[in-house]
């Protein structure tokens, strides 16, 4: 990323302006630029490249300009390091969008060509801005994003819970983390019996990964991530079409790994812990079976009326360990239900929370960021949907309304009153590209959350 975007002071000037600034820019341009542009037909919207008449530069690139609606969109120009040619840029743009574009370019750079063998992509041209603070900001939030991207991104033969163990463990040695694991058998040696059922019926051996970072002094906030490797649904099978992408549903883990890695590149003043539950949902003899009871951390006996909920089953381990050493705030991200994404769509991340200025600070976040999240509520009536005629509870509702809320509710129950928690279902996925989108893996909320702790635990300096 370091070639893409320098401190400098020369190149050729890209100018970046808001539709509303256009035409009064335009009117400080020289009689060349002017008329170039009328002929050329610009209309004062995206990339228009202007030609040097110089001479001995007669044809070659003088100045770009591109023009947006708003340029405090952090995707707004998202796309413009793929449509510039080749070359060194100069950066030409109000101050307050100066950070917005640099997330912008770099985050548009991203292209996974992990299994690709021949890679034929254009050599991509370089930015140089006036500030180190800038550079250095767009690249922690463009390498976070693109960790996200790329974990999700990976098939699942290569993105086991063994394979998210090591990423942990990577990321804990570049910032001076640490990582344990708990594996296989020894889950239920340690009373984490439902990561364990769930997991047990893969020769991928399930694990609960734990990464503690930073002063024991400081505000502890615990992240969970939901790390289903790969979702076959377990004996209540998915259809060919819902088990298509299911390499994405550990994008809740992908999610905590990416938030941490802003928290630790940024030294926030937390005492950072990350739990992620990874197993593969997969059918063989000794698989979860409908009907069965397991007995999870917290002691609630659960009966499980489907196997393709499982999810939140592994959640409820980590989210009752999250809460043994009573941090100030639980934050879980989870690729949990179709049904949020039947109530928001897939772009929209929607979030629970018990706490109203938690809740309110993330929303506040996210949109002054360009990370759109929406909360849901946790209406506690439908805990009523939970019963079961042999244990304390079933794993789904018994109705296929409200299957987001219904989800968080139950895991609410494996949380402490006392402290304040966030639950994020997230899509993980794009599935149409968009500005500095691509279709794939994306990250949703993490940038919303970090702001929010970033301004809630300031450092003193």
């Amino acid at each position: 990323m370091n070639s893409l975007l320098n401190v400098g002071n020369t190149g050729i000037t890209l100018t970046i302006l808001e539709k509303s600034t256009y035409s009064t820019w335009l009117s400080t341009q020289s009689p060349f630029n002017q008329n170039w542009l009328q002929h050329t037909s610009y209309k004062g919207e995206g990339l228009a490249l202007l030609p040097n008449f110089a001479a001995g530069e007669e044809g070659s690139l003088s100045h770009a300009i591109f023009v947006v609606d708003d340029a405090n969109h952090y995707f707004a120009c998202g796309d413009l390091i793929s449509k510039l040619p080749a070359g060194q840029y100069q950066l030409d743009a109000a101050t307050v969008h100066q950070q917005a574009i640099c997330f912008a370019w770099l985050i548009g750079a991203y292209n996974y060509q992990a299994y690709k063998t021949n890679n034929t992509d254009k050599e991509l041209p370089s930015l140089v801005v006036s500030e180190q603070n800038l550079v250095d900001n767009a690249i922690k939030y463009a390498q976070a994003t693109n960790l996200v991207r790329d974990l999700v991104n990976t098939p699942a033969a290569d993105m086991m819970p063994k394979n998210i163990g090591d990423t942990a463990q990577a990321l804990a040695k570049t910032f001076g983390a640490k990582v344990s694991q708990i594996i296989g058998d020894e889950l239920l040696e340690n009373n984490y019996p439902t990561i364990h059922a769930v997991g047990r019926a893969s020769v991928n051996q399930p694990r609960l990964i734990d990464l503690t970072w930073g002063n024991e002094s400081h505000p502890q906030v615990t992240l969970v991530g939901k790390g289903v490797c790969f979702d076959s649904g377990g004996l209540d099978l998915k259809p060919a079409a819902g088990m298509r992408n299911m390499k994405k549903d550990m994008g809740g883990s992908a999610h905590v790994l990416g938030l941490a890695h802003l928290i630790m590149s940024h030294n926030l003043p937390i005492n950072l812990r990350v739990l992620i539950p990874a197993v593969e949902n997969a059918v063989s003899s000794n698989a979860l079976r409908p009907g069965d009871v397991v007995t999870t951390r917290k002691g609630l006996t659960v009966e499980i009326d489907n196997t393709d909920a499982e999810g939140r089953l592994v959640l409820g381990d980590a989210l009752c360990e999250a809460s043994q050493d009573k941090p100030e705030l639980i934050i879980d991200f989870a690729t949990l239900t179709g049904a949020m994404r039947i109530a928001l769509g897939t772009e929209l991340p929607g979030f629970f929370s018990t706490s109203d200025a938690v809740a309110q600070g993330i929303t506040e976040a996210g949109s002054k960021i360009t990370d759109p999240v929406w909360r849901m509520p946790l209406y506690s009536p439908y805990n009523d949907l939970f019963k079961s005629t042999i244990a304390d509870m079933t794993n789904c509702s018994t109705t296929p309304f409200g299957g987001a809320i219904a989800a968080a509710l139950y895991l609410q129950r494996f949380v402490d009153q006392d402290i304040d928690w966030v639950h994020f279902d997230v899509m993980a996925f794009n599935i149409r590209p968009l500005s500095g989108r691509p279709l794939g893996g994306e990250a949703f909320g993490i940038r919303a959350v970090f702001d929010y702790l970033q301004t809630r635990f300031k450092k003193n300096t």
